[in-house]
């Protein structure tokens, strides 16, 4: 059989990991590595288990980025290795594991890559995301459900902390809303690129007549702002209501009026938490999750201003950014990157990264 040759996707392989490391540090990050170690080192830590926690989450983020880096330094040279002895064997298998550790390498290399990419002013940051129904009545609402779905699954899938702030069910079926929070690094600059309005199309199961049906859903993405920040928030600008908590299934917290609801008056958002037991913690998670949108209501004015003073209007993400069609034929359609996958399932299972990638890089272009 033909020897294997594979030099040069092997060399450009080297080529990209050299760049990615340039782009994220290693003498940073290893001197990072090195005071958080510092900081977890110290006797008192575990009085604040707060800081406690933000201090060892980035210790293990950090070291797990640079341990990252180490195995595809390792990969890329067993994989030379590994070329060498295959074409010494000459035999199907041993070319085969080889073909197939160069796309693993590339695919380790191409999430990498997408990574270098976040490297805007909150991107670093954990990520809360609204979704809520729009038009298509009930169909709407059981749509939003199936997002909700998918990005719980999303996360867990990538083993990221994730938590239900809030939901709000529909009379019939589905959610009117939800606020979910994704404690992870860079989740903000990973899940922003689904900001926007998701479109279903399907013969919805809630048609008596059977038709096909068209339903909306808005889907919001703000960065978590840490604790040691502020945005100002006057008590005269808020109104905190409380309220039982509502759910399937009779939940121990609909005992208590524990449930919180702030309404900002200046912007008319309106922020729910029923997350949590206690009436203190709902308003502290509100609170953040309200300052957190006003941070990004803050930030698109200035863009906004920005542009303005610059005279330059550019198109902005659009209304519709994502379709999803189970009928008549099967297909989910990214339409600002003509990204498009043929199983719905899938997507709804949570396998996003393929759309999440092509967005990321589209804003990068977009940019330029």
């Amino acid at each position: 059989m033909a020897e294997l040759d594979i030099s040069e996707q092997i060399a450009l392989l080297r080529s990209t990991f050299h760049d990615i490391r340039s782009v994220v540090g290693v003498d940073r990050l290893t001197a990072e590595i090195a005071d958080l170690h510092e900081q977890a080192g110290v006797p008192d830590l575990w009085d604040d288990p707060e800081k406690a926690q933000k201090v060892t989450s980035a210790l293990s983020h950090r070291q797990s980025e640079l341990a990252k880096l180490g195995s595809i330094q390792s990969r890329l040279d067993d994989l030379e290795v590994l070329v060498l002895l295959a074409n010494e064997a000459d035999d199907e298998e041993s070319v085969q594991e080889a073909v197939a550790e160069l796309a693993g390498i590339q695919k380790v290399l191409g999430d990498l890559e997408i990574q270098t990419l976040l490297n805007g002013e909150w991107d670093a940051r954990a990520a809360v995301i609204t979704i809520r129904a729009g038009a298509g009545g009930v169909g709407a609402a059981d749509f939003a459900e199936m997002l909700q779905r998918m990005y719980l699954r999303w996360a867990e899938q990538h083993k990221y902390p994730v938590t239900v702030l809030d939901t709000s069910y529909a009379e019939e079926a589905g959610i009117k809303s939800t606020t979910i929070e994704v404690d992870a690094p860079y989740a903000f600059g990973t899940l922003s690129v689904e900001a926007g309005t998701h479109r279903l199309v399907r013969m919805s199961p809630f048609n008596s007549a059977g038709k096909r049906q068209t339903s909306f859903a808005a889907v919001e993405v703000v960065p978590l702002i840490e604790q040691t920040e502020s945005v100002e928030i006057p008590e005269t600008d808020i109104r905190v209501d409380v309220f039982r908590s509502s759910g399937p299934g009779g939940q121990s917290v609909n005992t208590t009026d524990s449930a919180v609801r702030i309404t900002h008056f200046p912007t008319g958002i309106v922020v729910s938490c029923q997350n949590e037991k206690s009436q203190i913690q709902n308003r502290a998670a509100a609170m953040r999750v309200l300052q957190s949108r006003l941070l990004l209501v803050q930030r698109e004015q200035e863009a906004a201003t920005k542009k303005e003073l610059a005279g330059v209007i550019t198109a902005s993400w659009g209304d519709q950014m994502r379709s999803y069609v189970l009928a008549p034929y099967q297909m989910v359609k990214d339409l600002r990157t003509d990204y498009e996958v043929n199983n719905p399932s899938s997507v709804f299972d949570g396998d996003l990264d393929g759309f999440i990638s092509a967005g990321i890089r589209w804003r990068k272009r977009a940019k330029e």
